[in-house]
């Protein structure tokens, strides 16, 4: 499963044949060095620390067994996917390297890879997948949250409470050291000086990644568009297609531990985070500084509206206020875009007709 760099593919399309940027480049480091010291380093030393936290307590269920260290595991699962979707939106640098953002998580699996080669471990085990340094060589589908999710929250949990060191729990235990070893590279690639950061605070002719400071501004915005773009067209619209499409709440991420809202909601705080501590409204002219604050606005508007809504299922779904509520969210999402494609896109000086949305 493939997913496109977006901030390459930006560069390549948006910069060819358009201006450059009207930007002050001091004002344009400063934005990337926030962007990168603020938020996504610390976010990624989160998602480090809360993947250790679900390593240690898998651990503890696996060697004694209970109802209440099983709950644990799920507390901690559940901040994981909250942690690790505040960066999700973030497709470009080392996630994209050595396959790590599929092992992590290996969604759409519009086919089921995951679900059926989990279960066909569970139903004949293989002990090289207890072990984590093996089961990182092995298929990226059963290596993630996706396949710890089914593991432990698929049919009959409870079963999670009886055998100590079942092998069921063991391989559970993998994967969350897996993953929490993966989330350790990623932070160690961010926090080194020479690596990414260096990157994209030190635009030049011979970085790899931005040759000036306005190819970085230019894919942080474009970052913004795509990720927003993301939580409405893979997240939301995996169940609920809009009030004459089809609805689905077993194609939801992270269903089978309730955890779709707080994935969902995850995402947006990510980009709400990402948006005010970068100071992206420094980049605007003080007459049209407030479009900055309009963006802002319809982030913190839709996650409000995240936060209060209840796992999706077939129930919900069918409840008007359930789906109004969802409708606001999209809305709002929407507004954020366009904003940013359009408005704020023009105010930093991008060419006439250029456009960061899908189908642009």
């Amino acid at each position: 499963m493939k997913h496109m760099n977006w901030f390459s593919a930006l560069l390549v399309i948006g910069l060819s044949g358009s201006p450059a940027l009207a930007l002050d480049d001091a004002a344009a480091k400063a934005v990337m060095a926030k962007a990168v010291d603020l938020y996504i380093r610390p976010a990624y030393t989160d998602f480090h620390q809360k993947s250790e936290a679900l390593a240690v307590e898998t651990g503890k269920l696996c060697q004694k067994p209970s109802g209440t260290q099983l709950s644990e595991v799920s507390d901690r699962f559940a901040e994981v996917i909250s942690s690790w979707a505040k960066i999700e939106f973030l497709r470009d640098g080392p996630v994209m390297q050595e396959n790590r953002f599929e092992r992590i998580v290996f969604y759409p699996d519009r086919k089921s890879t995951g679900l059926k080669q989990v279960q066909a471990l569970l139903a004949e085990p293989d002990e090289t997948a207890t072990d984590p340094l093996q089961l990182r060589n092995r298929s990226v589908a059963i290596q993630g949250l996706g396949a710890f999710e089914f593991a432990f929250f698929g049919l009959y949990p409870e079963g999670l409470t009886g055998e100590a060191q079942s092998f069921r729990c063991r391989y559970g235990l993998a994967i969350a050291r897996n993953v929490e070893a993966i989330a350790g590279e990623l932070e160690a690639a961010w926090d080194d000086p020479n690596g990414i950061q260096k990157a994209w605070k030190a635009p030049s002719a011979d970085n790899p990644v931005f040759r000036n400071e306005a190819e970085a501004v230019q894919a942080l915005i474009g970052l913004h568009v795509h990720g927003a773009e993301m939580v409405r067209d893979q997240r939301i619209k995996a169940f609920y297609k809009g009030k004459a499409g089809k609805l689905a709440p077993k194609s939801a991420i992270f269903w089978r531990s309730a955890n779709t809202t707080h994935s969902i909601a995850g995402n947006i705080e990510g980009l709400a985070e990402l948006w005010k501590k970068s100071d992206m409204s420094s980049l605007l002219s003080e007459d049209v500084r407030s479009l900055a604050d309009s963006v802002e606005f319809d982030y913190v508007s839709a996650l409000g509206a995240a936060r209060k809504l209840d796992q999706p299922t077939a129930e919900r779904l069918a409840d008007p206020k359930y789906i109004a509520r969802l409708d606001f969210i999209e809305l709002n999402l929407k507004d954020a875009i366009t904003r940013i494609n359009n408005d704020v896109g023009g105010a930093v000086g991008l060419g006439a007709g250029f456009s960061f949305a899908d189908g642009d």
